[in-house]
């Protein structure tokens, strides 16, 4: 079995969306080891109840939760790192040291609407904005250059014109359940 550790600041859908994976046999040789949020988050306590191994760095100050993220790894040996809504940015000694295994979902179609700060109903709210016809998901490898790591895979979808941020957030969603578990299926 393949070991996930999948790293969440918030309510963890894309997390859940692993989890049905795994438990409706598309992941069937993948198993989520160890769930860390970087602040308190439905994920971490969704995460709880389905009996996973759970760590909380809430209280860990900013300068030093790469570190700290990164002595748990070593100690957890995870196949794939999984970023699902985490919000922290991992610093360069860290994606140097992990540099291949661990993948991020964006909800855009990267490279456009991507780096500090767009992350999001701010992805979603930028991409109106600029009237765009089209918008998507990235899963992509992490680097310390924030949304520039290699693309592993990218799907759009089309815009409508009566498109909100809410709804489009809610479209995008779908794309990024789709690529994200087709990612993690593909996994070497």
């Amino acid at each position: 079995m393949k070991k996930i550790t999948i790293l969440v600041s918030g309510k963890g859908t894309n997390m859940q969306h692993i989890l049905q994976a795994i438990e409706n046999g598309i992941l069937s040789n993948f198993i989520v080891n160890l769930v860390i949020s970087d602040r308190f988050c439905i994920a971490i306590n969704h995460a709880s109840k389905k009996n996973i191994n759970t760590i909380s760095l809430e209280k860990i100050k900013k300068k030093f939760l790469s570190k700290e993220i990164n002595h748990i790894l070593v100690k957890n040996i995870p196949d794939i790192v999984v970023l699902s809504g985490f919000l922290s940015i991992l610093d360069a000694k860290f994606c140097k040291k992990w540099f291949g295994k661990v993948i991020n979902i964006h909800p855009s179609l990267l490279p456009k609407y991507g780096g500090i700060g767009m992350y999001g109903i701010k992805v979603h709210q930028e991409v109106l904005k600029n009237k765009e016809k089209i918008s998507g998901a990235t899963v992509h490898y992490v680097t310390e250059n924030v949304d520039l790591g290699n693309i592993i895979l990218k799907k759009s979808c089309k815009i409508s014109s009566k498109e909100t941020p809410i709804s489009l957030s809610k479209k995008i969603s779908f794309v990024e359940k789709d690529i994200l578990i087709q990612s993690i299926k593909n996994w070497k």
